[in-house]
């Protein structure tokens, strides 16, 4: 080969490899472009592993992924076994070890909450497991991956699906569990948001206030509580969390309700990982929520999995905040608890969330799926009309159902030939019939709640009808569920009770003041009947 032929090949070659080098660096720029838009970087970096796994993994390095590998396949035998409780640690390990690999975590936090928690026939048992899969999401996962919109999307749906539903027999447990650690940590079912969240946002910020030469600590030195530490420990061994009763005896009142306001923020983001800023929006944005039910919980994870995913757009998390809102609009809102047995748990319609619950249908159709004749959300738009249209008109507010059933009518013209009222009748007799625990209790609440009303302003003959009415589908419901325990209702005196107490909460004071009226008039009335029955001897006295 001539010596001018090798300079044209090298020279080709060169304009070749330089293209490519050139070529090659764009497809890295818009790969480094990708991973930055999508979060996807990872720096090596496990924290919180427990000290055997932290040493494993810098002694193997890259070779991590092999030790996960094992991990799962012990764990998945340990599950074949049913040696269940080592499997929470391997999940935790194998959650540090991969911290990105949230499709693992998912799938461990799925596998606590559903396959194992249902293998055990003890219902505190079963809490457990549904727990480990919350905070193993919650707790852990997030902190490795706080913009994956998956994770939040898996997390809303354990609150919704398996706390919130009726599927599992030990429902009313994990609601019950639920609603005492909330109220654990905030000390009572409805707290001020708005003070919490003009609390500190974080112990740095606290501390920036109450520095140690501040006379806070010398005060509270004089009990024991020497600085930050031991105090907050001193808060959150109280049932309910409180801050010491001593302590107020030498602090204003204001600042005693500042620092307890603080401590409870700073409980919440500690335990259940509530920010009340979040909560404080979410109430502005959709309505007073009541946050000890799991389906507002499950609003809160899947509002952050579209706020935290690219672009802010998510469809999954989306379509969990339409199905949840929905949910809490049912029976959203706590009346009883059941702290001694976990047998009961009485909730009521949040009518506070019916627009916002129709608008997320709406405005979630009109972002993920416009001009589609065939949405999925449109139909769930016209279902949720036609589920909230008489609770909504048995609970009181016949304006209100009015105007949903105009919108139904705008969205179903088949509904035109019928009234609010004849509609509301025939959803009466088709929801009764296959209704869950949840759609029962809130049909039954209300229809209580609506003959209370009546009976306030005099029209016995209507509170009767509605009465009736409510313990005939108490009494059927009962009868038709009895051997379906999740299915079971609280004692119908214990749901009317709840009730009457919830129209003394809410009601007007003059409202109130008739209704106590109304009551002891009845009372009265039995006593009076009781005293003038007549006295039927018995045989051996006519003898």
């Amino acid at each position: 080969m001539s010596r001018f032929k090798k300079i044209v090949i090298y020279t080709v070659l060169l304009i070749i490899t330089g293209v490519a080098l050139f070529a090659l660096r764009g497809v890295e720029r818009n790969m480094d472009k990708c991973v930055d838009e999508q979060r996807l970087r990872f720096s090596g970096n496990i924290r919180d592993a427990s000290p055997l796994v932290a040493f494993t993994s810098v002694a193997l390095g890259s070779f991590r992924g092999l030790l996960a590998d094992m991990l799962w396949l012990r764990s998945e035998s340990l599950k074949a076994k049913k040696s269940y409780f080592e499997m929470i640690q391997l999940a935790r390990w194998i959650t540090d070890l991969q911290p990105n690999y949230s499709g693992g975590t998912a799938y461990l936090a799925w596998n606590l909450a559903y396959n194992i928690s249902v293998t055990c026939s003890d219902h505190s048992d079963r809490w457990r497991w549904v727990n480990e899969g919350v905070t193993l999401i919650r707790d852990k996962a997030l902190l490795y991956n706080p913009n994956d919109p998956m994770l939040y999307k898996e997390l809303s749906w354990i609150f919704l699906h398996k706390l919130g539903n009726v599927l599992d027999d030990a429902h009313n447990l994990y609601k019950n569990r639920l609603a005492m650690e909330f109220v654990q940590i905030t000390g009572s079912g409805s707290p001020d948001w708005e003070a919490l969240a003009a609390a500190p946002a974080n112990k740095d910020a606290f501390t920036a206030i109450y520095t140690p030469e501040h006379k806070l600590w010398q005060q509270s030195a004089k009990f024991g509580y020497k600085n930050y530490d031991e105090l907050f420990l001193a808060f959150k061994n109280n049932s309910p969390a409180k801050l010491p009763e001593a302590i107020g005896s030498v602090i204003t009142p204001d600042e005693y309700k500042f620092i307890d306001n603080y401590f409870r923020a700073e409980l919440l983001r500690e335990r259940l990982k509530l920010d009340p800023k979040w909560v404080l929006h979410l109430d502005r944005k959709y309505g007073k929520m009541d946050w000890r039910v799991p389906e507002s919980q499950a609003i809160y994870w899947a509002t952050q999995g579209v706020e935290r995913s690219p672009g802010k757009h998510d469809l999954h998390c989306a379509r969990i905040i339409t199905q949840a809102l929905q949910a809490a609009f049912r029976n959203g809102k706590l009346l009883m608890l059941d702290d001694t047995k976990w047998e009961y748990v009485q909730t009521v319609p949040n009518l506070a969330l019916a627009d916002a619950a129709y608008e997320a249908f709406l405005t979630t159709e009109q972002e993920y799926d416009k001009n589609n004749p065939y949405s999925s959300f449109r139909s769930a738009r016209i279902n949720y009309l036609k589920d909230a249209i008489p609770l909504i008109y048995i609970n009181g507010n016949r304006t209100k159902a009015g105007e949903f059933f105009q919108k139904l009518i705008k969205e179903d013209g088949m509904q035109k030939q019928r009234t609010v009222e004849e509609f509301v009748m025939v959803e009466y007799a088709e929801d009764v019939r296959d209704a869950d625990v949840k759609k029962a209790t809130a049909i039954i609440s209300g229809l209580i709640y609506s003959g209370i009303l009546h009976m306030i302003y005099g029209d016995n003959e209507a509170a009767l009808s509605y009465e009736r009415l409510a313990r005939y589908i108490h009494r059927k419901y009962t009868s038709e569920n009895r051997d379906v325990k999740r299915n079971t209702l609280a004692p119908y005196t214990m749901m009317k009770s709840s009730v009457v107490d919830k129209c003394k909460r809410e009601l007007p004071p003059a409202m109130v003041a008739l209704l106590n009226a109304r009551i002891a008039a009845e009372q009265a009335e039995a006593l009076e009947e009781k005293n003038n029955m007549p006295v039927v001897p018995s045989a051996k006295e006519s003898r």
